[in-house]
């Protein structure tokens, strides 16, 4: 018999592969949409209207304010997911450029109709500047509507207003009347402009 041959080293085991951890499904992200986010967003301002027509009315007589405002809804994106703004007005602010303001959440309607009015005192050029108050609600994705905390203000643009004090005067009968050039309403100047009322106040109606 031949010499005795060595004996073949064992194989080695190798040691089992760590079982590699299940991922973790990430937390969903909770998007709010904060006041600062609503300023933003470009709301569009309400058309005012200061009437009635032909930017002049005699003094002591009815200005019929309205506005034309509704529900707006504006697109956006937050931290990457889609989100529907709506904007719905809720407030109306008429400054009328004497030094009194209205404040309202009637919107008010055209002539005839009397439902938001002022007064001047006074002769002459003033602007009627209109702020519209809009609250918001958010929908994330298309989920269900929440509330805002907090509100947005949009300035529209103001209606120049010319208030007029008329007078009686005789006239001749055999003369036409030119119903054009009367009353005469002069170019806007700071000789021109109409007086701060001193009895302003701000009226909520």
């Amino acid at each position: 018999m031949g010499p005795e041959q060595p004996a073949a080293p064992a194989p080695q085991q190798r040691a089992a592969a760590p079982a590699a951890p299940e991922a973790e499904e990430p937390e969903p992200v909770e998007v709010i949409v904060t006041q600062e986010d609503f300023a933003k967003l470009p709301v569009k301002a309400s058309e005012a209207h200061a009437g009635p027509e032909g930017d002049w009315l005699p003094a002591n007589m009815d200005l019929v304010l309205f506005a034309e405002s509704g529900e707006q809804e504006l697109q956006t994106d937050l931290l990457d997911t889609p989100v529907t703004i709506r904007a719905t007005p809720t407030e109306y602010r008429w400054e009328l450029g004497d030094g009194n303001v209205i404040v309202t959440d009637d919107p008010g309607q055209p002539y005839p109709s009397k439902d938001v009015t002022a007064t001047y005192d006074y002769e002459g050029w003033y602007d009627v500047t209109l702020t519209t108050t809009f609250e918001g609600q958010f929908s994330v994705d298309g989920d269900e509507w929440q509330d805002i905390d907090g509100t947005v203000e949009v300035e529209s643009a103001p209606q120049e207003v010319y208030s007029k004090s008329l007078e009686s005067r005789l006239v001749n009968p055999n003369k036409p009347h030119d119903e054009s050039e009367d009353p005469f309403i002069p170019e806007r100047s700071a000789d021109t402009e109409g007086r701060h009322d001193p009895g302003a106040t701000t009226t909520a109606i």
